[in-house]
């Protein structure tokens, strides 16, 4: 009799989005982009963010095959460290794909570096966060990835949609990735 054993790597993600609302001289986006913390920027600011949070996404082929490539030590895999990784977001709300390789908005898209000491790695999560201050990131963000370069020319390692409204001028919003790995 044969028997078929399955061994699962399981993949959990959220998406938190920090709206801080009017920031127009950087002060907070600065503050969490230099290592503070969300606590710490609550209680220096006197600030509540709004906090919206995502629930899963879908890992894209071409950032798998990257992770494989880094597990393995195959070629010159490119790692989504505090070097190269950006968070990117745009105003897309085409329907996610494993086979996509980015953002799919035609142009409204942005792309920020990982705030200071980040990523980050407890336990079987990994952490990433960036901080979009009040010039950047304004319009619509519907869509949302982490890559390993500047922008989609690197390997995008998930996409997510879900509407989370427009970032205007003057406010500073943070988006946080978390995968845990079980």
């Amino acid at each position: 009799m044969e028997r078929t054993i399955f061994d699962l790597i399981n993949w959990k993600v959220k998406w938190t989005i920090y709206k801080w609302g009017k920031d127009p001289e950087n002060r907070i986006a600065t503050f969490l982009q230099n290592g503070g913390t969300i606590p710490d920027a609550m209680r220096i600011f006197g600030v509540e963010p709004i906090v919206e949070k995502i629930e899963g996404n879908i890992a894209l082929n071409e950032g798998l095959q990257e992770l494989i490539d880094l597990i393995c030590g195959i070629g010159a895999p490119t790692e989504w460290d505090n070097a190269n990784a950006r968070i990117g977001v745009g105003d897309s709300n085409a329907a996610e794909q494993a086979t996509h390789t980015g953002l799919q908005a035609a142009v409204n898209k942005t792309w920020k570096g990982m705030d200071a000491t980040y990523p980050q790695k407890s336990g079987q999560t990994a952490e990433w966060r960036a901080t979009f201050g009040s010039a950047e990131g304004n319009h619509g963000w519907q869509e949302f990835t982490v890559v390993n370069a500047a922008n989609d020319a690197g390997k995008n390692l998930n996409r997510k949609i879900a509407d989370k409204g427009t970032k205007s001028v003057g406010e500073s919003w943070t988006a946080v990735l978390q995968i845990t790995f079980s």
